[in-house]
């Protein structure tokens, strides 16, 4: 039976979840649907709530659809918009999607329409966020002989660095681990997997500490400080130009910026 009223499409988060939503959508002829994960869900008396499992073979019909009725880079806008994590986002990405698959054309630079703009937006402040942290992140050796880095972005960037990081430092054990959402990579020498840790609770995400970080690694940090210190022209000195290129939220993560 259709279901008319509000309904709440509930899933796990992941973006396989949210395409299985959509194939909900349409599957159920849903007229009021919203999408919502389960950890950012409230119970409401006024709407109908779908639990929605995974499922691959669903998300898969729903990507290789909207693959087809957009560009390469208007599927890329699709993804790092939801890797923003932004509130309802996925009801804008719903929008967004039954725009495309409604039009004759690539819907991808029509910016005269509020949804095409906004995901646009959206996702040119995620690509920013992935290149800083490429640009950023600092590995630390650790005792087990395992480079770790731990980062805080404002956005789910894990997915997005993880090549670059695969195919720069391909013969290293290395994690980056999120904080923020508390869970990580690792790579292995061979693979990436995705890791959850449980980090003692006397570490030090900021500071390298001898009890979890090589010796080598102490006096690569001391090092590495000098080096920079040395290279600093007082005189030169430009803090305005220099938060514009790496904004302070980035600076306790440096190693450089540990002096």
């Amino acid at each position: 039976m259709p279901i008319t009223e509000e309904t709440y499409l509930i899933y796990d988060g992941s973006f396989e979840g949210f395409l299985t939503c959509v194939f909900e959508v349409y599957n159920l002829k849903l007229a009021q649907p919203k999408i919502i994960r389960k950890s950012a869900f409230q119970e409401s008396f006024f709407a109908s709530n779908l639990e929605i499992r995974t499922d691959p073979d669903k998300a898969e019909r729903v990507w290789n659809t909207i693959k087809k009725k957009t560009t390469l880079r208007g599927k890329s806008r699709l993804y790092y918009a939801f890797l923003s994590g932004k509130v309802e986002v996925e009801n804008l990405l719903l929008n967004y999607i039954q725009y495309a698959l409604k039009s004759t054309s690539p819907i991808d630079s029509n910016f005269s329409n509020p949804t095409v703009l906004t995901v646009s937006q959206i996702a040119k402040s995620v690509g920013r966020e992935k290149h800083r942290m490429e640009a950023f992140v600092r590995f630390r050796l650790t005792q087990d002989n395992i480079y770790f880095a731990t980062i805080e972005p404002d956005f789910d960037v894990l997915p997005l660095i993880t090549k670059h990081f695969k195919s720069r430092y391909a013969d290293q054990k290395w994690i980056i681990y999120d904080l923020s959402r508390n869970y990580g990579i690792y790579y292995n020498l061979q693979t990436v997997e995705t890791i959850t840790l449980e980090l003692p609770s006397n570490f030090d995400p900021v500071h390298t500490s001898d009890e979890f970080f090589s010796p080598d690694e102490m006096e690569f940090q001391k090092l590495w400080q000098d080096y920079f210190k040395s290279t600093n022209i007082p005189s030169r000195k430009n803090l305005k130009l220099h938060i514009q290129h790496i904004p302070k939220r980035y600076w306790k993560y440096l190693s450089e910026k540990q002096v």
